[in-house]
């Protein structure tokens, strides 16, 4: 089970970035899908903080209170790929941002973003 993050980078506050997770090595329509982040406040020792998840034919999103109205979990089923869009970013929302399939407990490396004021 592989998971890789790309799209991250710098933004300006009120910008916009979208990230994307590639799968592969299970059957990627068959399982929910997770987006986390862990930021400066929180230490290596920490949890990683929920962003949001979406069900395995991607009609349903769940969304953690800081990310409901600026961010939007998606997926493609074809392309083995979930998105996370994020509008309106904040500079809070600078962090490294994982994907995360829970029944497998597989992490991808991680891919920052940092959100200047």
């Amino acid at each position: 089970v592989q998971l890789v993050e790309s799209g991250g980078g710098l933004a300006q506050a009120g910008g916009s970035l979208t990230l994307s997770c590639g799968a592969s090595g299970f059957i990627f329509s068959r399982h929910s899908m997770s987006w986390y982040r862990q930021g400066p406040r929180q230490g290596p020792g920490q949890e990683r903080e929920l962003v949001g998840f979406i069900d395995r034919d991607g009609k349903e999103a769940m969304y953690n209170d800081f990310a409901k109205g600026r961010f939007t979990i998606s997926r493609d089923n074809a392309k083995s790929t979930v998105y996370l869009q994020m509008n309106n970013l904040k500079p809070e929302d600078t962090a490294v941002y994982y994907c995360n399939n829970h029944f497998f407990g597989a992490w991808g490396q991680g891919t920052q973003v940092t959100v200047s004021s």
